[in-house]
């Protein structure tokens, strides 16, 4: 009966003694569904650069109609629309007129994450004579158009995963992809989420 005793006790003590260890100090970084990292206090983290929401969008510079560069980063401040579209696809120019309502309503604007809104065009035209043709029928009165001329095989939809046009992007005044694919009343639904109350 002793023996018993002594092994219960021993028993107890020993798993009350492994139930008491110590909690570690550190604290993990909980990584939200998006892949964001949360930082912790005090911290700051770099986001990624790519193509999911939460990402920072990677860089274009293509040239605009009149052959000057025109880099994605430097619209930083602004809500930026990167609009893939081309002048033959019939889709696209079907859209225009949605994008150029969202552009005159939304362009002066105040947004909780950017002051104004603007459109980055990126044409996969092949021949810079139609493609200027289409954006002054289609009245795509924004300043940022640009292209390679490499239809398809252009460097930024390459970038972007283009698989497909029209295709959009929408980022914030940090360059943060918060939304994609909008079309039609779509663009006017994620505009007014984003305007400052």
């Amino acid at each position: 009966m002793k023996y018993l005793i002594f092994f219960l006790s021993l028993s107890i003590f020993f798993l009350a003694s492994c139930s008491n260890k110590k909690k570690s100090t550190t604290t993990a970084v909980p990584i939200k569904p998006s892949g964001i990292v949360t930082p912790l206090p005090g911290e700051t983290v770099e986001p990624t650069i790519g193509l999911n929401l939460g990402n920072q969008s990677p860089e274009i510079a293509q040239n605009n109609l009149n052959d000057s560069i025109i880099k994605l980063s430097s619209l930083k401040g602004k809500l930026v629309l990167i609009d893939f579209w081309a002048s033959w696809c019939g889709p696209c120019r079907m859209e225009n007129p949605n994008v150029v309502k969202a552009y005159t309503r939304f362009k002066d604007k105040k947004f909780k994450n950017g002051n104004g809104f603007t459109i980055y065009s990126v044409s996969l035209d092949a021949d810079k004579g139609l493609w200027k043709k289409a954006i002054e029928k289609d009245g795509l009165i924004w300043p940022y158009h640009v292209s390679d001329l490499k239809v398809w095989d252009n460097d930024a939809a390459q970038h972007y995963g283009v698989q497909g046009i029209p295709s959009n992007v929408l980022i914030n005044d940090k360059g943060i992809i918060i939304d994609k694919n909008l079309t039609k009343e779509k663009l006017i639904i994620a505009l007014e989420k984003q305007l400052a109350e």
